[in-house]
């Protein structure tokens, strides 16, 4: 068996869309969390990679970006679900979907988790619980995280020009709902990258309030139970180097 390795930090949408797909395939691997502040645990890089996670050993061979992952899963893993459908018009539906989750879902998610005072406290205790910190640099997270989330906040709502972050994220699931329609998954009655990687990026935000908020939507709720059906393969080990 080829040893897989997912280089991760464990809020991250992008490494959740990586485990999405590495579990839907039926892929065993292990998980190396890295340090979100001084990157430490990152493998060595190809040059010109940014330092940023996720990253993926497969056997020795480092790929990195999750779009790029995920698309290079069907040809190195060809069992499970399929991520990339045959047919041109389902292919672009589902490359449009997982476009969506990188350019607007990943931007508007955290606005409804660190977006007021409360939100942001409670997050910072999460990102210090599960992230690879040291006992200062958890500390230093716990104690000012919050303030820090929260002016992070501020800026994406301003760069997205939006004001309510609830009414932003409602309308993109709106948006996703209606890819969704009456099907199965975004594609018909298969599920394929669009699927993972918004399943992927919406697993991220299950310590959150707004994830039981969103769960209470019927269509999204079925749809999420479907595909966590899917994820049978979880990771064999974690290590915080």
């Amino acid at each position: 068996m080829t040893p897989v390795t997912l280089y991760q930090f464990a809020l991250c949408p992008y490494c959740h869309k990586v485990r999405a797909g590495l579990e839907a395939k039926g892929i065993v691997y292990r998980t190396v969390e890295v340090n979100p502040m001084n990157k430490r645990g990152l493998p060595p890089l190809p040059e010109g990679a940014p330092r940023k996670v996720p990253v993926l050993d497969w056997g020795g061979e480092v790929i990195f970006d999750s779009t790029v992952i995920l698309k290079a899963l069907d040809q190195k893993a060809p069992g499970g679900v399929r991520l990339l459908p045959e047919s041109a018009a389902a292919l672009a539906r589902t490359e449009e979907v997982e476009d969506w989750v990188d350019d607007a879902l990943t931007f508007a998610l955290p606005t409804v988790i660190y977006g007021t005072w409360k939100e942001a406290f409670n997050a910072a205790q999460v990102t210090a619980r599960t992230s690879n910190f040291g006992p200062v640099q958890n500390l230093m997270v716990r104690a000012g995280g919050s303030l820090i989330m929260h002016q992070v906040v501020k800026r994406i709502l301003k760069k997205h020009n939006e004001t309510d972050a609830h009414a932003w994220v409602a309308r993109e699931i709106d948006r996703f709902e209606a890819w969704l329609g009456e099907q199965p998954f975004v594609c018909g009655a298969s599920p394929s990258l669009g699927d993972i990687a918004t399943h992927g990026a919406l697993s991220c935000i299950a310590d959150f309030p707004i994830y039981a908020e969103l769960m209470k939507r019927p269509r999204l709720a079925a749809w999420f139970e479907r595909v966590r059906a899917l994820r049978a393969i979880p990771a064999i080990e974690m290590h915080r180097d």
